[in-house]
């Protein structure tokens, strides 16, 4: 499992939630003029069609962002071409940009990517900086998309702010406080009390049910609230000697060795049905996480789970994407127009209430649809509020061009700590020479 979003967390909205409501008036706001005279594609009434590459799901459809660029802009229609999972998608991405064909007028790049698309890729990107206005987004977010020479080759769509998602009705069998607030209180020091409060539930747990599902899920945010965390500002790999990584793994190996996790790979079959059984206490929550728990743990579960702020005063962020425009495209002009409009605040706020994922353009953030949102399945978690405060303490990070490799080969060798006891200096030396080989 990577840090990174995947693409099992971009494809599940995470159920209704209870906002506002954007108006039409807001969205029109934000529309665009008609076509450039520098683009190529125009048929010979004037008529464009731009088409958008993703994985996944961004949530364009699901708000109705793509009909309604339309209809402010009636010569250009938007077709999206979708690949289920990232994995498949970027080597076809690479292909192509190495080939120079096949591109779509927008590409869109998962975070865990952006860096290697930057260092190795970025002369074959339009320079966003002067349409987008940088300045609204969360800083890091930018910059994770800036090349050396200040170019921004991709506009940034959402985030994943850290939360700590947790099942009530456990909490209150295993004698454990079920308020958000309280709940934050008992893990105000960091994961170290987040794992003190496991002992606690273990005491009186339910039988048949554990703390955490994943303690990789628990490595990843320990170590993405870190500004160090694979690799150094000049490139290196760091990954053994980061402060970040020890602490994360040390806090794995725990978790593994006192029984407080069961042990299970995100997303897979047997986590879906641990969420259905309600047989996991707690999951690690970034914001798009929300939606895996409603639709996995299902309808009976409704009301039984809900949402507090991260463990520690720092959260983290997991997961994110970019909206690119390969300089190739034959619309860059317009591209570079939808681009914007799709990643304005009243854009981004309305595929939050879609689909549930945070956007990363931070004048969003005062929004009625995300400032006041409350998720109904989470007990009305305030999570317009929990995210957006988690956003705001995210640290700048250093992203690495292999963090994707790094991260899953350690959460393989986390996940066999759990399932098959291997010893924590033996599962150590397996993923060090997994990613060695890997990233030469």
């Amino acid at each position: 499992m990577r840090i990174t979003r995947s693409v099992a967390g971009r494809r599940l909205r995470a159920g209704y939630v209870a906002t506002t409501g954007l108006t039409v008036t807001a969205l029109l706001l934000t529309g665009c003029g008609g076509s450039s005279d520098s683009d190529k594609g125009a048929d010979a009434d004037g008529n464009i069609t731009l088409t958008v590459a993703d994985f996944g799901q961004f949530g364009y459809k699901e708000a109705g962002l793509f009909e309604k660029y339309h209809e402010l802009n009636p010569k250009i229609t938007v077709k999206e071409d979708t690949t289920a999972e990232e994995k498949n998608y970027y080597p076809k991405l690479l292909q192509q940009l190495n080939s120079g064909s096949g591109l779509a007028d927008v590409q869109g790049i998962e975070v865990g990517r952006i860096k290697e698309i930057v260092d190795t890729k970025a002369d074959s990107f339009a320079d966003l900086s002067k349409a987008i206005g940088v300045d609204e987004w969360v800083s890091w977010k930018a910059k994770q998309a800036t090349a050396p020479d200040g170019a921004v080759i991709g506009a940034g769509t959402d985030i994943g702010p850290m939360s700590l998602c947790y099942n009530r009705e456990l909490f209150e069998k295993a004698g454990l406080p079920t308020d958000r607030a309280e709940v934050a209180k008992l893990t105000e020091g960091g994961w170290e009390d987040f794992l003190a409060l496991g002992e606690q539930y273990k005491k009186k747990a339910p039988e048949g049910t554990y703390f955490m599902d994943s303690a990789s899920a628990m490595f990843n945010a320990v170590v993405s609230s870190s500004p160090e965390q694979y690799y150094d500002a000049s490139g290196k790999p760091i990954y053994e000697k980061s402060a970040s990584v020890e602490k994360g793994w040390k806090l794995a190996a725990e978790a593994a060795s006192k029984k407080l996790t069961q042990g299970l790979a995100q997303f897979e079959d047997q986590w879906q049905a641990a969420l259905r059984k309600s047989t996991v206490a707690t999951v690690v929550c970034p914001a798009w996480m929300a939606g895996q728990i409603s639709t996995y743990a299902g309808d009976a579960n409704k009301g039984k789970w809900d949402i507090t702020s991260a463990p520690g005063n720092t959260s983290a962020n997991w997961g994110g994407s970019f909206l690119a425009v390969p300089k190739s495209g034959k619309n860059v002009a317009e591209a570079t127009k939808l681009v914007k409009w799709l990643t304005a605040p009243e854009q981004q706020a309305a595929v939050f209430k879609a689909i549930g994922v945070f956007p990363s353009n931070q004048g969003a953030y005062d929004l009625p649809d995300v400032k006041n949102a409350t998720l109904p399945y989470f007990n009305d978690a305030p999570i317009g509020q929990i995210y957006a405060d988690g956003a705001k303490s995210i640290p700048e990070a250093v992203l690495g061009p292999k963090d994707g490799v790094i991260k899953d080969s350690i959460s393989t060798q986390i996940n066999n700590m759990e399932q098959r006891g291997t010893s924590p200096d033996d599962a150590w030396d397996a993923a060090v020479r997994t990613i060695d080989k890997a990233i030469g």
